[in-house]
């Protein structure tokens, strides 16, 4: 059996036995492929490096989706900028007070690839009326749209390639000028062991631009180097004020049913090690 190398860390290495290629493609952007592996079913890698997997994709996207809709107090209108597997979409539609999601995804054979490749990620997220997707790099998006949002969730890859934009203090800014009210952003940080200065420089800069920063974390076995960082960003919400009672008619209301996420998780995921906290300006 063939084994494939994601070449994310130099000096750490991530090896998935590959029962067979599903699909290589090269596309405007980048180089996809999907892959049928031995231990996590079907996954998506873009250009070496692993981006979701069947077997554990719902971690992710419920942690990336639940906390912020969650924490906000009704979530109408939701921006999701990449999510082009559609896992992110499939999650937020679960929340009968969202009315409209805009999927901005800057590459369209990723979408096309994950509609045939993934069903069972993106679900029925493409065919529900209230998913507008639009073609487009986000951060041209928010820089230019009129539109306003409830909820931004930054569904990025890592700082490399045409995400290199997605974590700039332009783009930031532009993030927190889209958002209404107590609007709240979210994004992914990386490992906080193998890539611990991407929660540090991320949180830093939303600092700057947002009132309220609070990181996150969740294990997520596919994406190596133990804990998995979030930061959630607001100019109204404090998310760390939620009580337990909040939380808990909040998850009765949207009627979630999930596999990893619920109120006691929400408020446990933001208890972060010591180590991490310390190189974190003070909540």
């Amino acid at each position: 059996m063939p084994w494939f190398a994601e070449t994310l860390h130099r000096s750490v290495r991530q090896m998935l036995a590959v029962r067979r290629p599903i699909a290589t493609v090269t596309t405007g952007f980048q180089r996809m492929q999907i892959l049928d592996t031995e231990a996590y079913g079907r996954a998506l890698v873009l250009d070496g490096v692993v981006q979701t997997t069947e077997r554990d994709e719902h971690i992710y996207h419920e942690m990336m989706t639940h906390v912020p809709l969650i924490a906000h107090p009704r979530p109408r209108r939701v921006l999701v900028i990449g999510g082009g597997d559609g896992g992110i979409a499939r999650e937020v539609l679960r929340h009968p007070t969202v009315e409209a999601v805009t999927m901005v995804e800057i590459d369209p054979d990723v979408i096309k690839a994950c509609k045939r490749h993934l069903p069972n990620i993106c679900g029925r997220a493409f065919s529900d009326r209230r998913l507008q997707v639009i073609v487009e790099d986000g951060a041209k998006f928010v820089r230019t749209t009129d539109q306003r949002f409830d909820v931004a969730i930054v569904d990025s890859p890592d700082p490399i390639g045409p995400a290199t934009v997605l974590f700039a203090m332009e783009f930031y800014r532009n993030v927190a000028r889209v958002l209404r009210g107590p609007g709240i952003m979210v994004r992914q940080t990386g490992s906080l062991f193998l890539q611990p200065t991407e929660i540090v420089e991320a949180d830093r800069r939303l600092r700057r631009v947002f009132a309220h920063v609070a990181p996150y974390v969740a294990a997520i076995p596919t994406y190596i180097g133990g804990f998995f960082g979030f930061l959630l960003a607001s100019n109204q919400v404090q998310p760390l004020r939620a009580t337990p009672a909040q939380l808990e008619t909040r998850y009765r209301r949207a009627r979630l049913a999930c596999q990893y996420y619920n109120p006691a998780i929400h408020r446990a995921c933001f208890a972060l090690p010591a180590s991490v906290r310390a190189r974190l300006v003070p909540v």
